[in-house]
């Protein structure tokens, strides 16, 4: 099982837009999951990473001023020195309740100290859910290559 990684913000004021309910400015999240994501490839692959591209993101519920916001990420599968890292943001209410904000897959490649992709260690899924996220990420992958 990988480690998953966490980070927590509250939302300020430099983070929104200017409605009367001030709502999250998107560019801000997708700054934040590549942030988390690629801490997630670093850990994991002991390397520093860059990101390649952002499969899939979905914004499901808002988030707003003063809203704390949870993201969780973890990687999903691995290539011969790629690898997909899942994102999920979530509001996390004062009574510890959470609602997913969004969810984003992530492909980064791992560099070696001159910046040219180095192999990273293999992903095996172990639990069930983790066989269901690589089975869904070895499709994104076909997707995204005929593309």
């Amino acid at each position: 099982m990988t480690e998953k990684t966490t980070s927590v913000q509250i939302i300020l004021p430099q983070h929104c837009n200017g409605y009367d309910k001030p709502r999250l400015f998107g560019g801000q999240i997708m700054a934040w999951i590549d942030i988390v994501g690629a801490v997630a490839a670093r850990r994991y692959t002991h390397r520093n990473v860059t990101t390649v591209c952002v499969d899939n993101l979905n914004f499901l519920n808002p988030a707003y001023l003063n809203d704390t916001l949870v993201q969780e990420a973890v990687v999903t599968w691995t290539g011969r020195t790629s690898l997909e890292v899942k994102v999920d943001s979530y509001v996390e209410r004062l009574d510890g309740c959470r609602e997913r904000v969004n969810r984003a897959y992530m492909v980064f490649v791992a560099l070696d100290a001159q910046d040219n992709p180095v192999e990273v260690p293999p992903f095996t899924p172990e639990t069930d859910a983790e066989k269901r996220e690589y089975a869904a990420a070895l499709e994104r992958r076909r997707i995204r290559l005929q593309r």
